[in-house]
């Protein structure tokens, strides 16, 4: 179904260790509701995608602040989500250092305040990073609620078309150029709806699993003498 092909723990992350500089690109694919398993055979469906380069995921959520919403956790364990399926899109040699940089440039162009369900989400970012990486595309189905509701927006409720967190992420010390996130237990938090499964982005269902933020790359002010 779509470009790509599914793959095996086995064939994820480094092909030649940690930190080497030829790396898979592997779109992790996450159900955000059961009823995926029934209208993802026809091509439909609502997903949570993640890209995994050099033995780490990178996400895209929304939060109710202007800075990174550009988050790095553990291949295939995305917090919240229920994991379907992961995708090979190709391999590139780019050393750790370099990925990483891209990283960081990126973050700075997907805010947590700026997440939109049809008009910038976590699958806009995948396609972006895997498209800049490879020059490929992600496969049409994983995103393709976003397009058909970018037709006729104006038909969909507010809820829909703008929706973030209302849980307030706690910031703790950076450490290699990341910013550990804890959000609080979905018990502890009056504002979250555990019905609406796009309103539990970056809200660990335990409330006791960490998502590192990225943090974007600092613009350099030059003076001109």
């Amino acid at each position: 179904m779509g470009a790509g092909e599914e793959v095996s723990s086995s064939s994820s992350g480094n092909q030649n260790g940690s930190h080497s500089d030829i790396t898979n690109v592997i779109l992790n694919v996450y159900d955000l509701t059961p009823i995926n398993n029934y209208s993802y055979w026809v091509g439909f469906g609502i997903f949570h995608s993640g890209i995994e380069v050099h033995g780490k995921e990178y996400g895209f959520g929304a939060h109710d602040f202007p800075i990174s919403g550009v988050f790095e956790v553990e291949p295939k364990s995305c917090p919240g989500f229920i994991y379907r399926c992961s995708i090979l899109l190709g391999c590139i040699n780019m050393p750790f250092s370099e990925f990483r940089a891209l990283i960081e440039s990126v973050a700075s162009e997907y805010h947590g305040d700026t997440y939109h369900l049809i008009a910038k989400n976590c699958n806009h970012f995948t396609e972006d990073i895997v498209h800049r990486l490879t020059g490929k595309h992600i496969p049409g189905w994983v995103n393709r609620l976003a397009r058909i509701g970018s037709l006729c927006s104006c038909l969909l409720p507010e809820s829909l078309q703008v929706t973030t967190v209302k849980q307030l992420p706690e910031y703790h010390e950076m450490e290699d150029g990341a910013e550990t996130l804890s959000t609080a237990s979905p018990g502890s938090s009056t504002e979250i709806d555990d019905t609406d499964p796009e309103k539990q982005l970056l809200s660990p269902k335990d409330g006791n699993s960490d998502i590192s933020f990225i943090k974007e790359a600092q613009m350099c002010e030059c003076k001109v003498p």
